[in-house]
């Protein structure tokens, strides 16, 4: 799946926990096989890692803090100079538009001229019944 959203964008979380939510940040890491980015400040996640070694070198033991991954339908779009919703701003622009073009069309309508409508009496609709 094609992912619109990329390293380096600003994202908005919508859902998640209540400390992370409405939270602003840039996509650090996308994760497309998993649909999941990872958002610089939110979803931080403390694990307690145990000493290793590999390769001769040592890696020491202790709380390492790093943000994890969160759904990509968690995250929006949001507008770097209005600090919007990409999506909202779109919608907001496109309707104004649409509106001009919908006057347009009523005014043209109204302007042109067309004939005028005979209307049908009840006697003239049984006449064409009988008729056929």
């Amino acid at each position: 799946m094609k992912m619109k959203i990329r390293k380096g964008d600003r994202v908005r979380v919508m859902r998640g926990d209540e400390a992370d939510k409405n939270k602003v940040g840039e996509v650090i890491r996308v994760l497309p096989k998993e649909n999941r980015v990872v958002v610089q400040g939110v979803n931080t996640v403390k694990k307690h890692q145990k000493q290793t070694q590999s390769g001769g070198k040592t890696i020491p033991a202790g709380i390492r803090e790093f943000e994890a991954p969160i759904d990509l339908s968690n995250v929006a779009l949001v507008d770097r100079a209005a600090e919007k919703d990409a999506k909202e701003s779109r919608r907001s622009s496109k309707a104004k538009p649409a509106e001009d073009q919908k006057a347009d069309k009523k005014t043209s309508r109204s302007k042109s001229p067309t004939a005028p409508k005979t209307e049908k009496t009840k006697d003239s609709k049984k006449a064409e019944a009988k008729g056929k």
